[in-house]
C-alpha cells in the first residue's frame, strides 16, 4: 500500500461579502454537502490518522459536520492547518503528510484554487475539485496518482443524503 492524501473542499458557504471571508459559514445546502460528503467517505472505508482544515469557519465546519459520520476518535483528530487557509502547495502537504505511517491517509479540508493545485503538484493530473467535492492522491516515493475525484452529487449518491436544487 502507499499513503493516501484526502482533500475535501468545504462544502457552499454564505456569499461574499456577508461577512468577513474567514468568518464565512456554510449554508444549509452546504451542512447537507458536508453531512453527505462524511458518510460517502466512511463508505469508502475513509479512515484518517489525521484531519487538517482551513482556519476559515466555512471549511472548520465542513470537517466538524463530515467528522460527525466517523464516530467520536475521528473528531479528536481534527485539527488547523495554517497553510491551508489560503496558498497551500504541494510541498505543504507532503510535510503534513510526513506525520503519516507509510500506509496512512490524511484528510485536508480546504479550498480552491490550492486543493486542485496540490493535486495536479503531486500527481501530474488536472483535477477542479468543486465545493463539497473530493479528490484522493496515493502517493508513493517521489510521485503519486489521482486515484478519485467525485463532486458532491457523486458523494450524494453515495451517501444516500439528497442535496437539493440538482
Amino acid at each position: 500500500m502507499a499513503r493516501q492524501l484526502w482533500l475535501l473542499r468545504h462544502a457552499d458557504a454564505e456569499p461574499h461579502g456577508v461577512r468577513e471571508d474567514s468568518e464565512r459559514r456554510l449554508t444549509e445546502r452546504g451542512e447537507r454537502q458536508a453531512r453527505s460528503a462524511g458518510i460517502a467517505i466512511a463508505r469508502m472505508g475513509g479512515e484518517f490518522e489525521a484531519v487538517l482544515f482551513s482556519p476559515k469557519v466555512r471549511a472548520r465546519e465542513t470537517a466538524e459536520l463530515a467528522a460527525e459520520e466517523w464516530g467520536r476518535a475521528a473528531s479528536e483528530r481534527l485539527s488547523v492547518y495554517e497553510p491551508l487557509a489560503g496558498g497551500l502547495d504541494g510541498a505543504q502537504a507532503l510535510d503534513a503528510m510526513a506525520a503519516v505511517s507509510p500506509d496512512g491517509r490524511l484528510l485536508m479540508v480546504g479550498h480552491e484554487p490550492d486543493l486542485s493545485r496540490v493535486a495536479g503538484e503531486l500527481t501530474g493530473a488536472r483535477a477542479d475539485v468543486k465545493k463539497g467535492g473530493l479528490a484522493v492522491l496515493r502517493l508513493e516515493g517521489a510521485g503519486g496518482e489521482l486515484v478519485l475525484l467525485m463532486r458532491p452529487r457523486e458523494l450524494a449518491l453515495i451517501s444516500g443524503v439528497p442535496l437539493g436544487g440538482e
